[in-house]
């Protein structure tokens, strides 16, 4: 048998905590009588599950036989992506037939003798839209990780101006705290402030433990030891179930060198080298006294305490730590702070 868990980013692997309150918050909102709601922001830390649950929904609505879902790259040119996948649709090609639309010009491979063809994007998908409203179809359009950048402002933009039009769009977009955050705060794409962001907190630790004793076969005990062990990020569960399927003995003891080394790597290098140099005077602080408490922090850090909670935020909004305690920070990751102890041999 293969090894059910996974080291690969975003890929669906066969033992997965499911999050079916946040799916369905989105599958629910998207499929009620009234919608009033038809944009979702998804964020989290990196290893937390976004494109995974992405994922998942994308495959719940392409069951739907009067949904269509395309996905679309933040990198490319997204309007005109759009425009070519929703011609390449093979449940509307005879509908946009029948609707007299060209779309010759664009090499989308759809020509109607007599009629002129269609040319610019834009008037492309909204006369495909239309068409695909008719028929009380829809269309969900899913992108993975998004930033700030031109293709998805443009993007945006075209959007809001579609769902203006009462088209039948409706989009999910995942995506870094700060890259969503620093999205929403574009002027002219205020409509995103108001979009719904769900942010991914830790999985459910008796279904993460449920899964480790199912699978690898160990006692219940060592089950919660390791549930407890990932804090309930979603990659660690995969990382320390991975490399304990392969060990003879599914002794999860043995494998925590190579789990440390791998969430290192692949993970917290990364969002260390992100960090500013006061945001990680204030995680060395909190690694090297063990100070949980606000008021210790920040008099070690000597920051006042404007400038303290603007850092405590962005640390929060990373996912580097938790403040819903009050009063209180502690770290989200497993072994993240003996990673930044480590750092600091080498500084």
């Amino acid at each position: 048998m293969s090894n059910p868990f996974s080291l690969s980013f975003g890929t669906r692997p066969a033992e997965l905590i499911e999050r079916p309150v946040q799916a369905s918050e989105i599958t629910e909102s998207f499929l009620s009588e009234y919608v009033n709601q038809r944009t979702y922001m998804i964020t989290g830390v990196r290893g937390s599950g976004k494109t995974v649950l992405l994922t998942e929904l994308a495959a719940h609505f392409r069951e739907r036989k009067d949904w269509t879902v395309i996905p679309l790259s933040p990198e490319s040119d997204m309007i005109h992506s759009l425009a070519a996948k929703l011609s390449n649709t093979r449940q509307y090609y005879e509908v946009f037939r029948d609707a007299k639309i060209n779309l010759a010009l664009f090499g989308f491979g759809l020509e109607i003798d007599g009629e002129p063809p269609v040319t610019d994007d834009e008037t492309a998908i909204l006369r495909m839209l239309k068409s695909i409203r008719d028929k009380s179809g829809n269309v969900l359009i899913t992108v993975d990780e998004v930033t700030n950048n031109e293709n998805v402002r443009k993007f945006a933009a075209v959007y809001q101006i579609l769902i203006r039009e009462e088209m039948p769009l409706f989009l999910i977009m995942t995506g870094l705290y700060e890259n969503i955050y620093d999205l929403q705060n574009e002027k002219s794409l205020t409509f995103l402030y108001r979009a719904p962001k769900i942010q991914l907190k830790p999985l459910n630790f008796p279904a993460m433990a449920d899964t480790y004793e199912n699978t690898l076969g160990v006692e219940h005990k060592t089950a919660v030891q390791m549930a407890k062990l990932t804090k309930g990020y979603a990659f660690a569960f995969q990382v320390l179930g991975y490399f304990t399927y392969k060990d003879d003995n599914r002794d999860y003891r043995k494998v925590i060198t190579k789990y440390r080394l791998y969430l290192d790597e692949f993970v917290y290098e990364k969002l260390w080298s992100e960090l500013s140099a006061k945001d990680r005077n204030i995680i060395i602080c909190m690694a090297q006294t063990g100070a949980e408490t606000v008021l210790e922090i920040r008099t070690e850090t000597k920051m006042d305490s404007n400038e303290f909670s603007k850092y405590r935020l962005r640390l929060i909004r990373k996912g580097l730590v938790d403040g819903s305690m009050r009063g209180r920070m502690v770290f989200t990751l497993p072994l993240f702070k003996e990673f930044v102890l480590n750092q600091m041999e080498y500084m």
